[in-house]
């Protein structure tokens, strides 16, 4: 399992997995691969079965973040979210929808915490609540 850089040649694994999430972006997709922001998580063998997409501004934004389910609870999610925050100079946030009960605990554990909700965000009309990892936590 290692976590590594993306590459265009990923698109295709990560357009599948990205097929996971509630509301997709296919153009930050792209942007990303092709300026090497994208983390992703492989298999031994080099399947892609897990990304990140962070969005620089004030600090980093996690925009994106997917792992195949049948490679989920073995530490995919956190190794991609800790390899970003190692490279992270400032504060990480990133959206989490109100309901995902697992996600927001993962996000807690490292260190995430709530700063606000944004009621109906979602287009299914589930809230989502705003995280943040302040620098050196």
């Amino acid at each position: 399992m290692t976590v590594r850089s993306g590459r265009p040649a990923d698109e295709p694994a990560i357009r599948t997995l990205q097929r996971l999430l509630r509301e997709p972006s296919p153009t930050l997709r792209s942007h990303a691969l092709r300026t090497g922001d994208a983390l992703v998580d492989e298999t031994a063998d080099g399947a892609v079965v897990g990304y990140l997409l962070p969005v620089a501004g004030d600090g980093v934004h996690v925009a994106e973040l997917a792992v195949h389910p049948a490679h989920r609870r073995a530490g995919r999610a956190t190794r991609l979210l800790r390899e970003l925050l190692a490279r992270a100079d400032g504060r990480v946030t990133l959206l989490v929808a109100a309901d995902n009960d697992g996600a927001r605990r993962l996000y807690e554990s490292l260190g995430f915490r709530p700063t606000a909700r944004r009621p109906d965000f979602y287009d299914d009309g589930t809230d989502a609540i705003l995280l943040a990892r302040e620098p050196a936590e």
